[in-house]
């Protein structure tokens, strides 16, 4: 089951999402946002993006701050979701820094 993080009423107007989607539990442990059909990961266990494109620099500070302000709560939801790939997992990537 898809977890999405609550947001702002003004970023969820302007379409932003914070979500842990369903069927990814061969990934590493990541929360996605997601802006229409734009997406971008942050990785759980290292706090860095998980991907140059989009460029993370378009992501607005707000929802930085908001994921931040949830990180436990978002590591819980994954763990609870994936139980067989907990964050407190392999720690060996490397990433972009947020």
């Amino acid at each position: 089951m898809a977890y999405s993080l609550p947001l702002s009423p003004q970023l969820a107007r302007a379409r932003w999402k914070v979500k842990i989607f369903d069927k990814e539990n061969r990934e590493p442990p990541h929360v996605t946002i997601v802006r229409g059909t734009v997406k971008w990961r942050i990785n759980l266990r290292s706090r860095k993006f998980m991907d140059r494109y989009p460029p993370p620099r378009d992501v607005p500070a707000e929802i930085i701050e908001a994921i931040f302000e949830n990180w436990d709560l978002l590591i819980a939801e994954w763990d609870r979701s994936y139980p067989n790939n907990p964050v407190a997992g392999d720690v060996s990537e490397n990433h972009e820094n947020i």
